[in-house]
């Protein structure tokens, strides 16, 4: 298949969005959020004959890479505000904010793959090629995010009604 111009423009059109919203539920900045989809792009027309039919978990695994790119040499990455937890979801009751606060307390290895399944809606095998592993390894990511965000949950809420 010839991966020209079109080609790009129309993985660009189709994706793009996607990318940003994946990338800012990752650095809350809009700006630089768009910035690095913009960069997975470049990464996507340079490396145009290594993407997969199924381009979306591919692109996605791309701009993990420039995230972690762009988080190197910076400062450890905060809890977000009240109000950048709230960004980008259309659930922002107080239950929400506090699932947010629960999973920004978890390690990145299981805040990524909770992401992926739950906010970008992929399949544990799109997953697991962004996360770059089999997909018995993203499923026992997955089963283990999960136990340790209910206990999380459990403390956080044991914590504020006391």
């Amino acid at each position: 298949m010839e991966r020209g111009e079109e080609w790009f423009t129309r993985l660009f059109a189709a994706h793009f969005e996607a990318v940003v919203r994946y990338a800012f539920r990752r650095v809350f900045d809009a700006g630089v959020a768009t910035d690095l989809a913009q960069e997975a792009f470049i990464v996507a027309w340079r490396r145009r004959d290594d993407v997969p039919v199924r381009e979306l978990p591919w692109l996605y695994g791309v701009a993990r890479n420039v995230i972690a790119n762009h988080r190197r040499g910076k400062a450890p990455p905060v809890v977000p505000h009240e109000t950048a937890l709230r960004a980008g979801f259309e659930d922002t009751s107080a239950e929400m904010v506090d699932v947010l606060r629960a999973i920004s307390a978890l390690p990145e290895r299981d805040q990524e793959i909770l992401r992926l399944v739950a906010w970008e809606e992929l399949e544990l095998r799109e997953a697991a090629v962004v996360l770059g592993c089999s997909k018995s390894a993203a499923a026992v990511r997955l089963h283990r995010a999960r136990k340790r965000l209910q206990a999380a949950l459990g403390e956080y809420r044991e914590v504020e009604h006391v």
